[in-house]
């Protein structure tokens, strides 16, 4: 007989040798996402994500062995636009980073959860740090090279910062949703444009 509260799946995998049910894979870490949206990472205790899963605790912890590894697991799972492939000029390059960005931050509650992560930083600061190394982190360094081109062409000033720039173009879209709510499908280019102003053609 098997043990109370063990999980089926996991039970005839044990039995069997049979790889682990990916559909219970999904289910646990909706039930993570849905957990740490709703109720912040204190919420997501492996024991209320199993429950909410459906299947037991054990199961959960042979995936997962604590919580921060199970957050993790979220951010990595995260439904995201991929960045854009590096082509076109620098200028078109940084605007395509920047209309990536804004389509990603309209995904979901890509805002709320960006909140729950950061209210956990000083607790949790793995949290977070995994948020930036798979999300912030790339993002970030494909516009600052796209920006460096642009100063090496003579396209922005040689005194540029660019950290600065870039804090400024992505920081924009974070000020935007505050005051205003909804990000307007132009904004990538009206920002962009504030810095980086498209070249006009000579006239002769």
């Amino acid at each position: 007989m098997a043990a109370a509260g063990s999980d089926p799946g996991e039970r005839a995998r044990s039995a069997g040798g049979r790889p682990r049910d990916p559909s219970l894979d999904g289910r646990i870490l909706a039930a993570a996402e849905q957990r740490l949206r709703e109720h912040g990472y204190a919420g997501m205790s492996i024991e209320a994500v199993a429950s909410a899963a459906g299947t037991s605790v054990p199961s959960v912890r042979r995936r997962y062995r604590d919580r921060p590894a199970l957050a993790a697991a979220v951010i990595d799972a995260w439904r995201v636009e991929p960045l854009p492939e590096a082509s076109g000029s620098a200028r078109q390059r940084a605007l395509a980073i920047l209309e990536n960005f804004r389509r990603n931050l309209a995904l979901g509650d890509s805002m709320p959860l960006l909140g729950t992560l950061l209210a956990e930083e000083s607790r949790h600061p793995e949290v977070i740090e995994r948020f930036r190394s798979r999300l912030v982190k790339p993002r970030r360094a494909m516009l600052a090279d796209a920006l460096k081109e642009g100063v090496a062409h003579g396209e922005l000033p040689p005194d540029t910062e660019v950290e600065a720039v870039v804090n400024m173009l992505i920081g924009s879209f974070y000020a935007r949703h505050v005051a205003r709510g909804a990000i307007p499908r132009d904004w990538p280019r009206r920002v962009l444009g504030q810095v980086w102003p498209p070249a006009r053609p000579d006239r002769r």
